[in-house]
């Protein structure tokens, strides 16, 4: 199974920038989609919010509609990483970040919003936006 473990939050005014990391160990990061999610303060699990997504196996990328122009989801097989790139950010972008994965042999762009579709999650990143 894969280990993930994202790194890079902080606090930042608005109109910043910051650059998530997600760092994948126990397998390579191309035989998985990873893909970027949020828990805004107070929230509940169930409430986490799909941010964006990366497949290797098509190439292709996918964002919710609140990120889309903001935030780039990109990775570094090389490297084992798959890094989220947030700019122009918005205080209602605060929120703890998680990373997930699932075997690209199993992913569907359909299930993009479904928690219960990614199989492997990280501990969460703080993000903190001020006014």
């Amino acid at each position: 199974q894969v280990r993930l473990v994202e790194s890079g939050g902080g606090l930042v005014q608005a109109g910043g920038s910051l650059r998530l990391s997600c760092a994948a160990s126990g397998r390579t990061v191309s035989d998985y989609a990873v893909g970027w999610f949020r828990q805004g303060p107070g929230k509940e699990r169930k409430e986490r919010e799909f941010v964006a997504a990366d497949t290797w196996r098509n190439g292709r990328t996918y964002y919710a509609d609140s990120v889309k122009g903001r935030f780039t989801i990109s990775r570094d097989n090389a490297k084992n990483t798959v890094s989220l790139q947030m700019n122009s950010l918005e205080p209602e972008d605060t929120a703890t970040y998680y990373c997930a994965a699932v075997r690209d042999t199993y992913y569907s762009s359909n299930n993009n919003y479904r928690l219960g579709a990614w199989d492997y999650w990280g501990q969460g990143t703080q993000v903190t936006i001020s006014s």
